[in-house]
């Protein structure tokens, strides 16, 4: 399973939920997690990890309220893709408004904003 090579940055600022999360969602993007793939339990993951299991449980917790995971009292956390294709575009935007506002203050053109979104969607094929 994807999630055996989970690696924390501990001197990262990026907080260690942030970066659980980012890893997950980066393995569904990547096939390494399927729709409807059960992850570890909080605490499995927090040991196999070494983080706290506050701290999966967050991260849980926040990719539930993407819509990428439900969790099931009998299954646990379980890869959802998110069926609300509209709501998930109007999400979205709303990222990629801020995003792409401080590449606007960074002087970062239109074109070269383009090239790296294309470049980044490649790597999902």
């Amino acid at each position: 399973m994807y999630l055996e090579f989970i690696e924390i940055d501990f001197n990262s600022e990026e907080a260690i939920y942030m970066q659980l999360r980012n890893q997950i969602i980066w393995a569904i993007a990547t096939d390494g997690l399927h729709e409807g793939e059960v992850l570890p339990s909080v605490r499995q993951l927090a040991d196999r990890i070494g983080i706290n299991m506050h701290t999966v449980n967050k991260a849980y917790t926040v990719l539930k309220q993407e819509g990428i995971l439900t969790i099931d009292r009998r299954r646990g956390a379980v890869v959802r893709i998110d069926a609300d294709k509209l709501y998930a575009k109007e999400e979205l935007r709303s990222d990629l408004k801020y995003v792409l506002a401080k590449a606007f203050c960074k002087n970062i053109s239109k074109e070269e904003v383009h090239e790296m979104v294309d470049e980044i969607y490649e790597e999902y094929k």
